[in-house]
């Protein structure tokens, strides 16, 4: 397996999980990838999913499919 360029990566929290460390933290500009991170642990390992996985997730969230 190859593991993805992440050093290019631009990890971001969620503007609405507050103040708290608890979140995971989400790189949306590669192209191909979508990078999930721990913001407590940012050398964690990383979770990579495709574009498409990672819409149909977040849609499925947002109809409370999940």
């Amino acid at each position: 397996m190859i593991s993805p360029d992440l050093s290019t990566a631009d990890f971001r929290k969620s503007s609405l999980s507050g103040s708290g460390n608890d979140c995971v933290e989400v790189a949306t500009n590669l192209p191909s990838i979508v990078a999930i991170r721990d913001s407590k642990d940012p050398s964690s390992p990383v979770l990579t999913f495709s574009p498409a996985t990672w819409n149909n997730f977040l849609t499925g969230i947002r109809n409370g499919e999940i």
